[in-house]
């Protein structure tokens, strides 16, 4: 009977599938459930055997490096994640972060603004947030001036591909642009020495409107690509880089370039604007549909690199009220103590911001400085250098720590 797929049985011990011959009529294979070791591929049912080699069950890609776990490399491609600025507009200054994961690499100050959801305007379907660039005057960009986003993708994250060996695997770079301008426009994969580069282009036809762009790049091999907790690759999106820092587009070069010869320039124009949102990295020589991750796993993703003792949606700052508490020791005079244990293992030991609760300063709520007694991926212990307080009298701090690459 067409349609109906008969079993006959089903041997776990020796993975095989048996399947009543002549079993199989209309194509169609209903739900599946597959034990420990039983391979699926190649589309191809023969003899009473089912073989593999990139068979997709329900959406699930089932072959060697084409699992749908970690298909997209880029953190945060949603823009989901802000807490630095907590949607606050900010004039970044080199090398700072805006949103979480993304840093802006810049040779001028004060040329452009960032901020989630900058304009608000209509967003593509699926997506809730964009980064939003804004320049705040018309710049001539000089020779050796480069203004873009940076993404940097962690090694352990990357080390898959192979760059730098024969093996590289092609991968595609996707993502949704919005602007106020239009024409070709830039940006590079680059390693962490930033001695191979990969200027690619990529056109904006129609102003003030969402755009899908998908740019194809064979993997590099050369080069030294680190595949550990370094930086392991950056993405960067110029927006507007002058000629020493670009190169031809479309071919790996053995030089640092920021974008692409010829780009536009968004900070050449007062008030222009580029959004971006929904950016995805990953194998292959096309891209496939984002790859949405649950908020939680998206900010635990970010706290990796970057989190802090204040509320989700509040940015750390002086004088913001609450605070975790210290005390002094029992029994005694004491200086205030406590221990923060950050939310993740974060990717290296941190560097640790204090802030008072009440004031506009660095201080505990109840008087000195602190100091950071001890610093490690899992937590940190923070003391005051100074003022004693009595016997578990109660003082406050917050904390924020950066891993950041």
């Amino acid at each position: 009977m067409a349609g109906i797929l008969i079993v006959d049985q089903i041997q776990n011990s020796s993975n095989t599938l048996l399947i009543n011959s002549g079993a199989l009529a209309g194509n169609t294979v209903g739900t599946a459930q597959l034990q420990s070791g039983i391979t699926v591929a190649a589309n191809t049912i023969t003899a009473n055997t089912v073989t593999t080699s990139g068979m997709s069950l329900g959406g699930v890609s089932i072959g060697a490096g084409d699992a749908s776990i970690m298909k997209n490399r880029i953190i945060n491609g949603a823009m989901v994640i802000d807490q630095r600025n907590a949607g606050a507009s900010v004039t970044p200054a080199d090398g700072a972060y805006t949103l979480d994961r993304w840093k802006v690499g810049i040779s001028q100050a004060s040329k452009f603004t960032v901020q989630q959801n900058a304009g608000s305007v209509s967003l593509p379907a699926g997506f809730t947030n964009y980064l939003g660039v804004t320049s705040s005057s018309a710049y001539s960009v000089g020779s050796g001036d480069y203004f873009g986003l940076r993404h940097c993708i962690e090694g352990y994250n990357v080390a898959d591909l192979g760059w730098g060996s024969a093996s590289a695997k092609t991968v595609t770079l996707s993502f949704q642009v919005y602007s106020s301008l239009t024409g070709t426009f830039g940006g590079v994969l680059q390693n962490s020495a930033q001695n191979r580069s990969y200027p690619f282009t990529y056109t904006v036809s129609s102003a003030n409107t969402w755009t899908s762009i998908s740019v194809t790049i064979a993997g590099d091999t050369t080069g030294t690509w680190l595949t550990t907790n370094g930086i392991g690759m950056y993405v960067i999106f110029g927006l507007g880089v002058g000629s020493t820092y670009s190169g031809t587009a479309g071919s790996w070069a053995g030089s640092l370039y920021l974008s692409a010869t010829g780009a536009t320039s968004v900070v050449g124009t007062s008030g222009a604007t580029f959004y971006i949102t929904g950016v995805q990295l990953e194998v292959g020589s096309s891209a496939t549909g984002f790859e949405y991750v649950n908020y939680q796993t998206s900010l635990a993703n970010c706290q990796r690199y970057f989190c802090s003792s204040f509320n989700i949606g509040t940015a750390p700052a002086q004088n913001i009220g609450g605070g975790m508490i210290g005390k002094g020791a029992n029994g005694a005079t004491a200086e205030p103590i406590l221990t923060w244990s950050f939310p993740v293992a974060m990717r290296t030991s941190p560097t640790v911001t204090t802030y008072n609760p009440s004031a506009a300063n660095n201080q505990w709520s109840a008087g000195s400085s602190p100091r950071v007694v001890t610093g490690t991926t899992a937590y940190v212990s923070v003391d005051n250098t100074g003022t004693a307080v009595t016997a578990g009298t109660q003082s406050y701090i917050s904390l924020s720590a950066t891993a950041e690459l």
